[in-house]
């Protein structure tokens, strides 16, 4: 099993890599989804227990016991608000299906002619949709895999396209260590606001679990984007994220991420603040779970999320 989780990612990787361009469209795909994941900062693939790994790696969908749903609301910079839905239960013989959307309004914007003469208003949205399912191979080895549909429109003109998600997921229990990789977003534009259809945001990632032995707390490490290109092997994996979650009891669980390429990117002149830092935290209240998180983007502001889980 470990020899074909190796060639399994390695045929992933070079499929992607193959097809990357360094960019896309509906970047709104790359923002966390639910405030567990955000409060990692996106060191998530390999996580498992949660119907939100639907947007990270299908292939965890394994790991829920039963049924399971999630809803949460995002508040961006500049009034921008979104917010996701999931769901997921176990079907005995097909695995576990799940189903979910994440979307972004951006608000309301004045429309002007060339001559600055106000004529009205206009919004903007993304909406992504979202089905999979993810399969059990055996005690340690799961995959997944989940087909996605982008919306976008602004000013009355829209955007569409199709893509897929494909993950797996490894599991050493001897050494409390999970193992995940997942390729989001593979697909194309079926339509496009200008005549040239643009790429989308495909990104790979690569991720890994581990709990201390007699320790409360989970550890993360999760790279990104490894299918864009770089000047050298080694930049490839700057992009990357690292989480904790801590156990502190039955019901509390506190977060705290840190995202190295955020920080880089964020940084204004000499200083970077707190930019890529995240904190957050969970309160179990019987079948509910409410989590909270915050994420720095340094000195332009912060983005909160609040998410409620429950067992069906």
């Amino acid at each position: 099993m470990k020899r074909l989780f190796l060639i399994t990612t390695s045929l992933l990787l070079s499929v992607t890599i193959g097809l990357a361009d360094g960019g896309g469209t509906y970047s709104f795909l790359r923002n966390e989804v639910g405030a567990r994941a955000a409060g990692l900062n996106g060191s998530f693939v390999s996580m498992t227990n949660d119907p939100n790994m639907l947007f990270y790696n299908p292939a965890a969908l394994s790991t829920l016991g039963g049924r399971r749903a999630s809803a949460g609301f995002l508040k961006h910079l500049l009034d921008v608000n979104g917010g996701h839905l999931s769901y997921a239960q176990p079907l005995e013989g097909i695995g576990t299906v799940g189903a979910g959307l994440i979307f972004l309004d951006y608000g309301s914007f004045t429309e002007t002619d060339e001559s600055l003469n106000t004529l009205g208003t206009f919004g903007a949205t993304d909406l992504a949709l979202v089905a999979g399912v993810g399969r059990a191979l055996d005690d340690v080895t799961s995959v997944g895999l989940n087909a996605k549909i982008i919306y976008s429109s602004i000013a009355g003109s829209r955007s569409t396209a199709l893509a897929m998600d494909a993950g797996i997921l490894y599991e050493i229990p001897s050494q409390n260590i999970t193992i995940g990789a997942s390729i989001l977003s593979l697909g194309t534009q079926l339509s496009s606001y200008m005549q040239t259809r643009e790429s989308l945001t495909l990104d790979v990632k690569i991720g890994i679990t581990k709990r201390p032995e007699h320790l409360p707390v989970l550890l993360n490490l999760n790279f990104h984007k490894l299918n864009e290109p770089q000047d050298s092997f080694f930049q490839r994996f700057g992009s990357f994220s690292l989480g904790a979650e801590f156990l502190m009891s039955e019901s509390v669980r506190l977060r705290v991420g840190y995202n190295n390429e955020q920080r880089k990117e964020l940084k204004i002149g000499t200083s970077s603040g707190l930019a890529g830092i995240s904190l957050g935290g969970g309160i179990v209240l019987g079948d509910y779970i409410v989590d909270y998180a915050y994420n720095s983007y340094g000195s332009i502001g912060g983005l909160h999320r609040i998410s409620i889980g429950m067992s069906l």
